[in-house]
């Protein structure tokens, strides 16, 4: 199945770029001490130097053909954190505009091996640092686009939950299968400790899953990722299969 993403890739880019400043003025303008509430050893300066850091590995991935080699103290500017930031992010972008997003491109995901897989990625990483920030801040969280969101539920399942913990060698210790519904989409996951496999399917057969998850676009890609509590999202059937994937979720997107 391809690992393309569910939107237009023009939008991803402008996103990429409208949330990357959304950051930068939250941390030029708030405590960079504070602590990220959905990650409590986490601080707001944290989140912002994870965004800059990220922003710079890829640009050097994209630059090189190849993951970069060095650490992040090893080469971060001298420069104010929003600073970094700013500048990080408008290399990033001016790179990435500059091909064609379905041109072959090396990438660490082999069903997408694009530039497009790229403008994804980092506008759905920017997005959840944003909101880590602002949550840090105490800030009302800015509403995210329902369309970016389910992009966003499709890639956490397909990319993280379906490729990446597979890579990492992790599996489910139960057998189960969770459907996930929201913005007109549907998925349906299955674990166990032969492995997780994740993939787009009707909405009949999502509801046809042991455990069931609905909500708002941005409810969901929230909770998937951690962000929001499981009471902003409606969780029907069995709860140990709906906690089974948010747990693999949490180890696919932290271990490594």
């Amino acid at each position: 199945m391809s690992g393309q993403a569910l939107i237009d890739p023009a939008r991803l880019l402008d996103t990429l770029r409208a949330e990357g400043e959304l950051l930068a003025v939250c941390a030029a303008g708030a405590d960079l001490g504070s602590a990220v509430p959905a990650w409590p050893r986490r601080t707001l300066g944290e989140a912002v130097r994870a965004a800059a850091h990220g922003y710079r590995l890829a640009l050097s991935w994209l630059r090189t053909g190849a993951p970069p080699l060095v650490t992040p103290a090893e080469e971060e500017p001298a420069e104010p954190l929003p600073d970094q930031l700013r500048s990080g992010l408008r290399e990033l972008a001016e790179e990435l505009a500059a091909h064609d997003p379905y041109a072959p491109c090396p990438t660490w995901w082999p069903a997408d091996a694009s530039y497009g897989f790229w403008r994804r990625r980092i506008a759905h990483e920017s997005t959840l640092h944003r909101v880590d920030a602002q949550s840090a801040a105490g800030e009302e969280l800015l509403e995210i686009a329902p369309e970016f969101a389910v992009d966003g539920v499709d890639e956490a399942l397909l990319l993280w939950l379906g490729y990446r913990l597979g890579r990492l060698g992790i599996t489910g210790p139960q057998r189960g299968t969770v459907g996930l519904r929201t913005g007109g989409h549907a998925w349906l996951v299955h674990t166990g400790p032969e492995g997780t496999v994740a993939e787009r399917v009707s909405a009949t057969e999502a509801a046809g899953a042991d455990g069931l998850v609905t909500g708002e676009p941005m409810s969901v890609y929230l909770w998937l990722w951690g962000r929001v509590p499981d009471r902003t999202v409606t969780l029907a059937g069995s709860r140990d299969a709906t906690a089974q994937l948010w747990a693999l979720l949490r180890l696919a997107t932290t271990a490594g």
